[in-house]
């Protein structure tokens, strides 16, 4: 039995892969008629681990809200404006966890998110949270890296090499 794709979810820290996994979104939005619903998920220091007042100390009042707002001002810009649906939202908690919560509890078809490609020693100490999508995501992810071009440019090649040549 084929899925259908009515919802796509992209998480985004703002970042070049991240632009290129919403370009991804839309164009599969616009073929399968789909809503996107962007995501930022903001790093809660008390939430970090069990000794997080100990390690972090005291944040200033209204500094969290104002994270808040300012992702939420970056998000507004980046929403497709043209799609039934589009939702932008902000929220708390540890990337990867907060995903596939939102991801399982708004009823998400398929999520798109841009990754680093990082290997090595910054793959271990930093982590990839793409990785752990994929490992734990109840819906397909598809992992996006910067593109090197427009797609619509992408596109057009493809087509091009495609096409049949005149004799």
């Amino acid at each position: 039995m084929a899925r259908y794709i009515t919802r796509i979810l992209v998480p985004t820290d703002f970042s070049l892969p991240s632009e290129g996994a919403l370009a991804y979104a839309k164009t599969l939005a616009e073929r399968f008629g789909a809503s996107i619903h962007l995501l930022h998920v903001l790093e809660d220091p008390y939430s970090t681990s069990a000794y997080a007042t100990e390690v972090y100390g005291y944040l200033p009042p209204g500094l969290k809200e104002s994270w808040q707002k300012n992702a939420e001002e970056r998000l507004a810009k980046l929403v497709p404006a043209a799609g039934i649906g589009n939702t932008a939202t902000v929220i708390f908690g540890a990337p990867a966890k907060a995903i596939v919560e939102h991801a399982d509890n708004n009823g998400i078809d398929l999520i798109v998110m841009g990754t680093h490609g990082r290997s090595g020693v910054a793959h271990l100490l930093l982590g990839s949270v793409a990785e752990r999508l994929i490992r734990t995501a109840r819906c397909p992810v598809l992992t996006v890296r910067e593109l090197p071009e427009p797609i619509e440019a992408t596109a057009t090649a493809a087509r091009a090499k495609a096409a049949p040549v005149p004799a």
